[in-house]
């Protein structure tokens, strides 16, 4: 049977409705799979282990240290071989910290706990995007994009797409850092210095200017695409397929998914919150340890 933990996230927002609402759809109970919800008890969700117990006087600094325990606690129970694999409800970055883990989000938490390089996607049925650089400012954009970045980013996508998407010879694209790919060096030289011949070198498409490569890509003309920076690829993947797309963290050694939304503070607890991308997160966990069995 598979085995997937949930954790329930930022306890102040959607996660655990959603998470509840999730396990109640019957698109769920037909995947036939045990899953096993980690976080604080007290909650809209009924937890398999509590993390402790979230009440009317916890603070800020209690829900970035309930979600920073589920997340550790699930992956214990992945690299133990526990469960095959979790899906995250979303966390609050700022909460996070308060509580005492200082990352940016999921993808580079469970990279340092996974102690392995990561690469964040964020997948739909109708366009699959990767980014270069994920959690940094705009400002230090550029000098994050190096040769090594790009590199990591697209060998981790290809393993991903053949071993959890099933795609044999996947199609990879690699979008333009500049405007018009920098137009011959116009605005910018370093999608003709440095994305050109690393996409030859890598054996990938591209540099293509943003403003094509995703709806080449939706298309069918591309597999994935790489973005270099995270606002271009996340709006992207949210325009095409907001509420039915995936986050994923390829590279690890167990499956991990989350919905592509946020924790929601401002409708949480009026019950309202959709639970599809939820729901999409734990089909496509399922999916992927299945694949993953038969390679």
């Amino acid at each position: 049977m598979i085995r997937l933990a949930l954790t329930l996230g930022d306890p102040r927002g959607i996660g655990p409705e959603i998470v509840q609402k999730a396990l109640n759809d019957p698109r769920i109970a037909a995947l036939g799979a045990s899953w096993h919800v980690v976080g604080p008890s007290g909650t809209e969700a009924a937890v398999d282990e509590a993390l402790g117990e979230w009440h009317a006087e916890s603070t800020l600094a209690d829900a970035g240290r309930f979600a920073g325990l589920a997340v550790e606690r699930a992956t214990h129970l992945a690299l133990t071989g526990v469960v095959q694999g979790m899906v995250t409800a979303p966390l609050d970055k700022y909460a996070l910290k308060a509580g005492g883990y200082d990352f940016p989000g999921h993808t580079e938490m469970l990279s340092a706990l996974a102690r392995v390089p990561v690469a964040m996607m964020l997948a739909s049925d109708r366009l699959r995007v990767v980014l270069a650089t994920t959690h940094i400012a705009l400002r230090d954009v550029p000098a994050a994009v190096t040769r090594e970045a790009i590199a990591q980013a697209c060998h981790t996508t290809h393993r991903g797409l053949v071993q959890d998407f099933g795609i044999e010879a996947p199609r990879i694209a690699l979008c333009a850092l500049n405007p018009h790919a920098g137009d011959h060096g116009r605005f910018g030289d370093e999608d003709d210095t440095l994305l050109t011949p690393v996409a030859a070198e890598l054996g990938v498409a591209g540099p293509y200017p943003a403003d094509t490569v995703f709806v080449r890509a939706m298309r069918g003309e591309f597999d994935a695409v790489i973005a270099p920076y995270h606002d271009v690829g996340m709006t992207a993947i949210k325009v095409a397929s907001f509420g039915s797309a995936v986050n994923v963290t390829l590279g690890l050694p167990f499956v991990r998914t989350s919905p592509d939304h946020g924790t929601a503070l401002d409708i949480a607890g009026k019950g309202v919150a959709s639970a599809d991308s939820m729901v999409e997160a734990m089909v496509l966990a399922a999916d992927m340890v299945r694949r993953r069995a038969r390679i």
